[in-house]
């Protein structure tokens, strides 16, 4: 091993990671990197036209080096941060989503980041607020300057979204920072921007599409994986037909029928809503008992380590709720201090109808509460992004790069690892039952997700159709349908993170399983989890399968 090529990547990717950090302050405030705390980003054309000539020397630097001399780590950490320089390259030249998105220019995540954790005294943090917010006219402006043709659908979501950062900078923001001047500065920017983008409302006549050429280039980015969209699609509707025939199987033995009744699936999910109520007085204990449950269960059955963490179950914040019913909000990769870990829980946003909050909740019932909490906490995101943070590199780049396909993954397989180790809610067989039927459901749903995603922005998937396979094929309420579907056209290549990771994770699983037949659970998991949370494909490396 050439130490001269080590160092030299070492070296050029401290250089790179601090400064790809200093271009996004608001990625670094959720990575925990707090150096940039009291910055908004810079996405005039002219910042980024300066932000490109940079990467494109990177990356001349990075292809100088002699990859062949360096140990595995470094080389996957060198192909990692290519990956990185690449998207943030393609983004700019291509995509340009600063030019038609407009929603990527709420300065409200920028200040919430700073409220809800305690990763410093409530004084640095006020003090970094008061820098974002004297940023916030600026970043409004550059907003009206930069925005062109938009898509309807982004600029309605985005008006209704920046009505919530004004109520925040108004709220929790003016309460802390003491300074009126400075909250009404920020706050009447805002407002301007948002009447700007009402006046330019009956114009918005730009696709939300990406098209396929964008979307095939937006996906290989988002997935970190040459699959093509065509191919994607084809596993995507393959294993959807698989999860259907499960599906009637599971709900066939659950209510005592043949998997081919008529209606068997509904009947046994509607089943499964009637008898295992929840509601927004019940759904956090729900939860507490179930993460207790599924937590014990892991340590029980041995099947991985668990680290020290401090999890705290909390209410969801109101600007958060509607959209699921659970998030996990660890701290980040790159955060120094001991913070907690957050389960945030929605009881539904104050201004639903009963209807709406019924729905809501024959989706989100009590057994498909257990199911999620296993994806959210443990084993899945609280435990493994818990042993992320364990991992110490050479560089930070795999910190800043960690994958959501792996993240993801990891997640949805743990669902199906803990059934098919035994977890039930109440150690019955039709809990059990109930159970698995969720979890297929959530199989399913991902599966559409994929599905969605190729066919809205790589093909011509109109709106009842999508809602048509979600309701029938992912039984879904309508509302969960209705939401997917803006989703979809809101966003692009993050949908299938979770069906590609759990293919890959479960591959790499089994994988293992072959090479260590000997291994317990623990050995195997602990060890596709010692790596932090790369791509599939360079845990592959690393793991020399």
């Amino acid at each position: 091993m050439s130490e001269s090529a080590t160092a030299q990547f070492r070296a050029l990717a401290g250089v790179v990671v601090d400064e790809l950090l200093s271009w996004e302050p608001v990625a670094a405030t959720w990575l925990g990197d707090h150096r940039f705390d009291s910055m908004l980003p810079d996405f005039s054309t002219s910042h980024l036209t300066q932000c490109r000539v940079r990467i494109e020397d990177w990356l001349t630097d990075l292809d100088a080096i002699d990859d062949l001399e360096l140990d595995p780590d470094d080389l996957v950490d060198l192909d990692i941060l290519r990956a990185q320089l690449l998207r943030i390259h393609f983004e700019i030249t291509e995509l340009r989503a600063t030019t038609w998105n407009p929603m990527l220019w709420n300065p409200g995540t920028a200040l919430h980041l700073l409220l809800i954790r305690d990763f410093a005294p409530i004084e640095v943090r006020a003090e970094s607020l008061r820098g974002r917010l004297a940023e916030i006219p600026r970043f409004m402006d550059d907003a009206r300057a930069e925005l062109n043709a938009m898509p309807r659908i982004h600029v309605e979501t985005a008006m209704a979204q920046l009505s919530g950062a004004i109520a925040l900078i108004d709220g929790q923001v003016a309460d802390l920072v003491g300074d009126a001047g400075l909250v009404r500065s920020a706050s009447a920017a805002v407002s301007r921007f948002v009447e700007w983008l009402t006046e330019r409302l009956p114009d918005a006549h730009r696709s939300p599409r990406l098209g396929e050429r964008l979307y095939s280039a937006v996906l290989w980015h988002s997935l970190d994986d040459a699959v093509t969209p065509p191919e994607l699609l084809e596993q995507a509707e393959q294993s959807l037909e698989v999860i259907g025939a499960r599906m009637r199987v599971v709900a066939g033995e659950y209510l005592g029928e043949s998997p081919d009744a008529d209606g068997v699936v509904e009947r046994a999910l509607a089943r499964v809503a009637s008898t295992a109520t929840a509601s927004d007085a019940t759904v956090l204990g729900i939860v507490d008992e179930a993460m207790n449950r599924s937590l014990t269960f892991v340590r029980e059955h041995d099947l991985v380590s668990i680290p020290e963490t401090d999890v705290r179950i909390i209410e969801m914040p109101e600007i958060h709720r509607g959209v699921a019913v659970a998030y996990c909000d660890a701290p980040g990769p790159l955060e120094q201090g001991n913070a907690a870990t957050f389960v945030a829980v929605s009881p539904t946003p104050s201004d639903w109808s009963p209807e709406r909050v019924e729905s809501f909740y024959r989706e989100y019932n009590a057994v498909q509460l257990h199911d999620l909490t296993i994806h959210e906490a443990f084993p899945g995101h609280v435990l493994q992004l818990a042993h992320a943070r364990r991992f110490a590199g050479s560089t930070d780049v795999r910190r800043l790069g960690m994958s959501g396909v792996f993240v993801e993954g990891w997640a949805v397989y743990a669902e199906e690892l803990m059934l098919d180790r035994g977890y039930s809610p109440d150690d019955s067989a039709e809990s059990s039952l109930a159970l698995r039927l969720q979890q297929l459901k959530m199989q399913a749903r991902m599966t559409i997700n994929t599905i969605l995603d190729i066919r809205v922005h790589a093909g011509d998937l109109e709106e009842q159709e999508g809602l048509d396979l979600m309701r029938t094929k992912g039984f879904q309420e309508e509302g969960e349908a209705v939401g997917k579907w803006r989703r979809a056209l809101l966003t692009a290549g993050q949908l299938p993170t979770y069906f590609t990771g759990y293919l890959a994770v479960r591959t790499i699983a089994g994988d293992l399983r072959i090479i260590h037949p000997d291994w317990s659970d623990r050995a195997i998991h602990d060890l596709m989890l010692s790596q932090g949370s790369p791509a599939p494909r360079h845990l592959r490396a690393l793991l020399g399968i």
